[in-house]
This record gives structure tokens, sequence and C-alpha cells, in this order.
């Protein structure tokens, strides 16, 4: 056979290009499973924000209520109202309520993540009755958070049982405090609060310590290290990955935190006060009790983009954390 010096191209067989619709043929399985949850996602979570974001731009009120999304278009005058008006009682509100979110997330966060990582290193060693003990401590999350409202509201009057156990029997105030009014009224919101989230996050923690082998705590061990040390430099490490989709959780639960405060104070019917009173029970009054659907609807969207800007900084921090190693 001659040679002729040319080299001979190789050419790869082309690849068959499918289209849309023969990818959806070739895995209608998978289609139709997922179809439902994004109907659901549609449904549920899609079309409540589009028509959130189109009342914060009208005039909704009891007047126009019955037009809905055809009511008066008044551009930005809700946000003005939430975010400049000084005259507003609105605005003044939305700020207290913006104040009091995120001094009782902050406090919320920190507490329940310390008190749950104190229980579950706890609850991982061995000891009799672990299994009771594990039963117990998860009582307050399975009981539903109206009813943590209701039964700590009662609590916290001051004839309830709380000041009779600090005032008649360990007598640590003269007088029984008022803790549903004034600056008190943060304490009687966060100590439910933490109550009922600390054995969902105590859980998750749980499950995150029982995957660490223990050759790494031997390890340790041997090199001297103490058992401060050892939660230092193999327990948090380890448990990075799980405590950042719990600080995540956090974020999102305590800025959206209502049912616990709204029961506390006859389901919407009393006020919580400038030093009580968060964002969603303050969005709430606004829009059912004030009847302003359009301001209520605007603080909402604010409270959504702040949130959506929390989510981002969390990411930027913890993005490395929610790599899984193949």
């Amino acid at each position: 056979m001659k040679h002729t010096g040319k080299k001979r191209e190789v050419r790869s067989p082309k690849k068959k290009k499918t289209g849309m619709l023969e990818r959806i043929r070739q895995n209608k399985l998978a289609y139709c499973l997922i179809a439902p949850a994004i109907i659901a996602m549609i449904v549920i979570h899609f079309i409540p924000i589009v028509s959130g974001i189109i009342m914060s731009f009208l005039k909704l009120n009891q007047f126009t209520l019955k037009k809905f999304l055809k009511a008066p278009f008044i551009g930005l005058d809700n946000y003005e109202a939430v975010l400049f008006d000084a005259n507003s009682t609105i605005r003044s509100g939305f700020f207290d309520a913006l104040r009091n979110t995120a001094i009782f997330g902050l406090i919320c966060s920190i507490l329940v993540i310390s008190i749950a990582m104190l229980l579950a290193v706890l609850l991982n060693r061995k000891f009799r009755f672990r299994g009771i003990a594990r039963t117990l401590l998860m009582t307050p999350w399975v009981v539903p958070s109206f009813v943590v409202g209701m039964l700590w509201g009662f609590m916290w009057q001051q004839d309830g049982i709380i000041n009779r156990i600090l005032v008649d029997i360990l007598h640590l105030f003269p007088n029984k405090p008022f803790w549903l009014t004034g600056p008190a009224v943060m304490v009687a919101i966060i100590i439910p609060t933490i109550w009922r989230q600390v054995p969902f996050v105590m859980l998750m923690l749980l499950a995150g310590l029982q995957q660490i082998p223990e050759e790494y705590y031997e390890a340790a061990k041997i090199d001297g290290a103490n058992a401060w040390r050892s939660f230092c430099n193999v327990t948090l490490p380890l448990l990075r990955s799980v405590l950042s989709i719990q600080i995540l959780n956090g974020i999102i639960s305590y800025v959206y935190s209502f049912n616990i405060v709204s029961m506390m104070f006859g389901h919407g019917a009393g006020f919580p006060g400038k030093y009580g009173d968060l964002l969603m029970t303050n969005i709430n009054r606004n829009s059912f009790q004030i009847w302003q659907f359009g301001t209520g609807a605007a603080a909402t969207v604010v409270v959504m983009v702040c949130v959506m800007g929390l989510v981002a900084i969390w990411y930027r921090i913890f993005q490395n954390d929610l790599v899984v190693d193949e």
C-alpha cells in the first residue's frame, strides 16, 4: 500500500442531537414523578409571591378589597409609607419590629445552638436511660407552636405559675413582675421559642456527632488533647456543615416567627408593644386589623429582600461547607 505522507483525519461519529421532546420522552418517568412537586411549588410559593409583589404597588384596603389585583395602582407609595414617611405610624412600628426581630433572632440563634450542642454532646455519651432522656428532650418539638404560645401566655400572666415559682416559692423578686408588658416581653418571647427550637437542632447535631469516627477522638487523645481541645479541633470542624444548615434554618425561622407571639397575645387580639412586636406580627396587624393590605404586602416584600440578603451572606460564608466530597 502506497504511503502518501498525509495524516488521515479520524473523525469521531457525530453525536445525534436530541431535542427537548426527545429528552422528555426518554425520561418521562422522572418528569412524571417530579411534576406534582413542581406544580405544588408553583401554586404554593410562586403564585403567592408574585401576587404579593403586585399587591405592594396597589391601594388595597377595605374599600378596594373586592377589586383585589385591579385596585388603584399607586406605584411606590406603600414602600414610602413603610420605609421613609416620618409621619407614618406604620413606619415607626415597622422599624421597632425590625429592631426587635434582629435582637430576638440573634439571641435565639446563639442560645439555641449552644444549648442544643451541649445536650447533643451529653446524649452522645453512653449512660443508663439514655433513650428515655432523648425521648423526653424531644417532647417540646412535637407540641404545635400555636399551643406553645397559648400555654406560655397563660404561664407568663402576673398570677401565672412562673411568678408563683419565682416570687412565692423562690422569693427572687419582691413583687410579681409583668412579663407581657414593657421590655420584659422580649424575655417572655425568647424563652418559649428556645424551649421549642432546641430539640430539633439537638437532633440534627446528635445525628452529625454520630457520623464522626471514634478514631479521630482516639488520635486526639494520643496527641494529648483534653476534652475541650477535642471538641474545638475535632467536633466543631466536622460539624460545620450541620451547623451551617441550622444557622440558615434559624435565620429564616426567627425572621418569620409568628405563631408563638401571636398566640401569647390572644391570637393577634393583643399588642406585644414596641418591645415585643416582631416583623410578622406587625405585618399581620397592619394587613388584617388596620386593613392596609397594600402596605402589608410592601412590608412583606421588604422583609423578603432582607432575608435574601442574609441568605446571600450566609452562602458566602458557608458555601465551602456545602460541598460533599465524593
